[in-house]
């Protein structure tokens, strides 16, 4: 059973990693001064975090599985701290770049378990609820973490200056390792399972090859290189189809399950709009409306205040409409895109921006935490890490695709280049939609009974 303080100990695991993400954003240009760094190095302080990251979250949420949620949830933390001290202790480009890699390992350790947690720990309406609770915390980090690191160093707490953006994870790594063996229940899969050692390299390194030319591809104008790592990532998971192993890094009966095959197909279409879009934001109000990087992160929050509003009725207004709920938080984020757009187009001051964030926020909200719900709805408790895994995948691929996708749109536009990648973020809004029509009727329904392929362990008393 849960305990009082087992959501908001394992949303704080949630917070810090996806924080990670977006507050570097701001810490580039000091950074780069402080450490005398090439601009390729710093390109790798954003990239290798996302790359680990991304490749080992199907591999974390097995290891949940088969050796404890709880026990991966610490073991992640312990190591996401660690690490986060070594990137604010760096004193060198070439360390900071190895402890990024190492914090996104660990947040691959940790992340998946915190959805599979929620998924075994919770039940019918409350199960809903925390998965809501997941994708506000998750909002809310990509949205304001901009603004808290552009806080944090124009704070310089005692000359910390932009290390101070990754020493603030120490204090409350800390603090979440201390509760966290109280307040969070373990649970694991019984029965004798194995991890599928091939299997588990045949994915990670299918996973590294894909997500590597995504993240650098259009930096470096898709060199050959990208194209055969596609091709190679292709080969892997090819590989990967064809073994048979008792237990299966990825059970592919998943996929016979509606709610989840058509769950994660819209997540990723979803996906290739969310980081993409605060990317051009960013990038828009501080060159073309000459905002600095704080002025940019308060520029977020008609965005954040939208999504805080529309993720904590989105159950609610599920329960009610069924599909049709998310499908108008897509139709919002479409309308509220399209009101940026005109703004934009009549170069009103920035001010004007709000009422169309306020709205895209609003309808990005709805729409968000239903979807991973449908995803993890109807999956059996065994299966509960694995399921995790993908679905953060399939963010994690969705968003650096569509960084892919929008850096041509926005950087080949010229002077109109924000403008045409919001006429794009409008018609994947639209397209989320109709997939969401894919969906079953009622997408959060309570999930079915475990196949008897396996065995849950029920959840440990701390």
């Amino acid at each position: 059973m849960p305990r009082t303080g087992t959501l908001p100990t394992v949303l704080t695991g949630v917070f810090v990693t996806i924080l990670d993400f977006f507050i570097v954003n701001v810490a580039i240009p000091t950074t780069e001064r402080d450490l005398h760094a090439s601009a390729a190095a710093i390109e790798w302080v954003v990239a290798g975090y996302g790359l680990a990251y991304g490749s080992g979250l199907i591999l974390g949420g097995r290891l949940g599985d088969l050796y404890g949620r709880r026990r991966l949830f610490m073991l992640g933390l312990g190591l996401f701290t660690l690490a986060s001290a070594a990137c604010g202790l760096a004193p060198d480009a070439g360390t900071l770049i190895a402890a990024r890699v190492g914090q996104g390992a660990a947040a691959a350790l940790l992340a998946p378990q915190i959805l599979a947690i929620l998924r075994t720990t919770y039940t019918g309406r409350a199960q809903v609820r925390a998965i809501s609770a997941y994708a506000t915390t998750m909002g809310l980090a990509s949205v304001f973490g901009q603004l808290i690191g552009g806080l944090l160093i124009q704070a310089d707490l005692f000359g910390l200056g932009w290390r101070l953006c990754f020493l603030i994870n120490v204090p409350i790594g800390l603090t979440v390792l201390a509760v966290a063996r109280r307040y969070v229940p373990e649970s694991r899969v019984e029965g004798g399972a194995r991890l599928d050692a091939g299997g588990a390299a045949l994915v990670t390194l299918a996973l590294v090859a894909a997500l590597l030319p995504l993240i650098e591809g259009r930096e470096r104008g898709w060199p050959l290189w990208t194209w055969l790592c596609f091709a190679l990532a292709a080969l892997l998971l090819l590989g990967y189809g064809r073994r048979r192993h008792e237990s299966p890094l990825i059970d592919l009966s998943l996929f016979r399950e509606r709610a989840f095959a058509a769950g994660l197909l819209t997540q990723l279409a979803l996906s290739l709009s969310l980081a993409p879009y605060f990317l051009v934001f960013a990038l828009y109000v501080q060159q073309a409306r000459g905002l600095d990087a704080l002025g940019a992160g308060l520029a977020f929050l008609p965005l954040g205040a939208g999504y805080l509003v529309g993720s904590l009725g989105a159950a609610r207004l599920v329960a009610r409409l069924g599909r049709q709920g998310i499908a108008l938080g897509a139709l919002l984020r479409a309308a509220g895109l399209a009101v940026l757009l005109a703004a934009v187009s009549g170069e009103a001051p920035v001010r004007w921006l709000a009422p169309g964030l306020l709205i895209d926020g609003l309808g990005m909200g709805l729409a968000f935490a239903p979807i991973m719900a449908t995803v993890l709805s109807r999956v059996a408790p065994r299966h509960a890490g694995a399921a995790a895994g993908l679905l953060t995948t399939t963010q994690q691929a969705g968003g650096a695709l569509g960084v892919g996708i929008i850096g041509i749109v926005f950087y080949g536009g010229g002077p109109d280049g924000f403008r045409h990648s919001l006429l794009y973020l409008v018609w994947v809004a639209l397209a989320v939609a109709a997939l969401v029509q894919w969906l079953p009727r009622s997408p959060a329904a309570p999930p079915r009974a475990a196949r008897p392929a396996g065995r849950e362990a029920a959840p440990a008393r701390p």
